[in-house]
């Protein structure tokens, strides 16, 4: 597929994929489209990569959606549509990959859904999030939000349908780290880098467990965790990550997978 909305490169072992839609970021449908596609094709896509930014060029991580498009919204399109948006959110979070969100500027309605789809979210000083969604006569983004912020905090957000400054959500444990917005790169990178130390089977059976797990409860999903360990015990990169530790050194990963 050849995307003309974002851009998809690979340093090392971390894919960039990055919003191209000057000058907020809005979403169009075939946005959508190619952002489900990058993340249900990753690995044909980022060869080798073992782990996902998600960053926007620009001043604006995302600032929603399209309004042009939203204005042709009709009952006759919305359904097809809807799958379209979805799906993109839905990869992302399905990725096998860890994804980090990296995020500047607004990050409106589609824009909080992008980044809480991510695994988890590092924001420049400059962030500020919202769902706006009643201003725009649409529903969307509170499930997604509620990943971030406490119900209460939720339901303020999204019945005011003002934009909250990085400042107030980093409080409620929403984002890892705020950094100055010219470092905000170098150091969504740098984690980056850190989290690929590991190699590419362990974090895929990490991605799986705590993909499977949110939902459920503690000892059901206590149990689930425990059997992907019988799985991935015999697999040569658990055996290389515990001889590490027990032998005080770095782990050298012969398997890519």
């Amino acid at each position: 597929m050849e995307y003309t909305n974002i851009s998809c490169e690979v340093t090392g072992a971390v894919a960039r994929v990055e919003l191209r839609r000057s000058p907020v970021n809005a979403l169009g449908q075939a946005a959508y489209r190619e952002l489900a596609h990058v993340f249900q094709h990753i690995d044909d896509v980022a060869p080798g990569a073992r782990v996902v930014v998600l960053s926007s060029q620009g001043d604006h991580f995302c600032a929603g959606n399209d309004l042009q498009e939203f204005t042709e919204l009709a009952p006759d399109n919305a359904a097809e549509r809807m799958l379209e948006v979805r799906e993109a959110f839905f990869a992302i979070s399905r990725c096998p990959l860890p994804v980090i969100g990296a995020v500047q500027g607004a990050a409106l309605g589609s824009g909080i859904a992008l980044a809480a789809s991510c695994d988890f979210v590092i924001a420049s000083d400059d962030a500020r999030f919202g769902v706006p969604e009643l201003n725009v006569g649409v529903l969307g983004g509170a499930r997604h939000l509620s990943r971030l912020v406490p119900e209460p905090v939720l339901r303020w957000m999204y019945f005011t349908s003002d934009p909250v400054p990085v400042t107030r959500l980093v409080s409620y444990g929403a984002l890892i780290t705020v950094v100055d917005r010219s470092r905000l790169r170098e150091e969504v990178l740098k984690l980056a880098t850190h989290v690929a130390r590991h190699s590419a089977s362990s974090l895929r059976y990490a991605k799986q467990a705590l993909n499977m797990i949110e939902p459920m409860p503690l000892e059901e999903g206590y149990v689930y965790e425990q059997g992907l360990t019988v799985e991935f015990c015999a697999h040569p990169d658990s055996r290389e990550a515990i001889n590490a530790v027990v032998e005080r050194r770095e782990p050298r990963y012969a398997h890519l997978t």
